[in-house]
């Protein structure tokens, strides 16, 4: 067990999945018919719970194509590949190998759950806990769900990393004073370095000592 090194907090969709290509594909076609207007509407989405893209973006005379929009979301979810990013089982394993506790912190639903679970079989035993947007009240980059993650491992935020890699998510662990490591698998390096301590393009070269020196690095705030 590695003492200063208590909980890894990971988003889902293009932190544990190579998933966000095709969710840009879908929500940059919903942005041409719904919102013409806002050129790359997928990223403006990316890091928020369906609720607050609904919220900010389908009120008023859009409300009446929610469930359009939901319908189309569940078959599209049925229907997608859930691959790893690369590395990240490996190292996954090596963080509980190690006695660090692993949590999914994202704003997927339950439903989006019930896909990843029927179609990797192994996922669940790979987490001590899997936090999704029924879990927090205030979705990223407000910090409440990552704090609520540390709270569940009785960790304190100096003792977790989170691991994400939309602006949102990024923002959200700084948020909550956590070291942030940005996995560059959705925007560039350089799109996110200013708001992660670590940037990395996958899980092939990073393990539990980069983890651990991250930690123990004071001045890297």
């Amino acid at each position: 067990m590695i003492k200063e090194f208590v909980a890894a907090l990971f988003d889902l969709d293009g932190v544990v999945f190579d998933t966000e290509p095709q969710y840009s594909v879908f929500w940059e076609k919903q942005g041409l018919i719904y919102h013409p207007e806002l050129p790359s509407f997928s990223l403006l989405i990316k890091g928020q719970t369906l609720q607050q893209i609904y919220d900010k973006y389908f009120n008023e005379e859009l409300t009446s194509y929610r469930d359009v929009i939901t319908e189309q979301l569940n078959l599209f979810e049925r229907n997608m590949s859930f691959s790893y990013v690369e590395g990240f089982l490996k190292f996954v394993r090596e963080l509980r190998s190690n006695g660090v506790k692993t949590a999914v912190v994202t704003s997927s639903n339950q439903n989006k759950m019930k896909n990843v679970y029927s179609k990797c079989p192994e996922f669940e035993s790979l987490f001590d806990a899997i936090l999704t947007a029924e879990s927090f009240k205030e979705s990223k980059p407000s910090p409440d769900c990552y704090l609520t993650a540390a709270r569940f491992f009785s960790a304190s935020p100096d003792e977790c990393i989170v691991f994400e890699d939309s602006f949102n998510g990024l923002k959200s662990g700084r948020a909550a004073l956590m070291k942030v490591v940005g996995l560059a698998t959705t925007n560039s390096p350089d799109a996110i370095a200013s708001l992660a301590h670590v940037v990395i393009s996958d899980y092939t070269h990073f393990g539990v000592n980069d983890c651990v020196s991250l930690i123990r690095n004071k001045n890297n705030v």
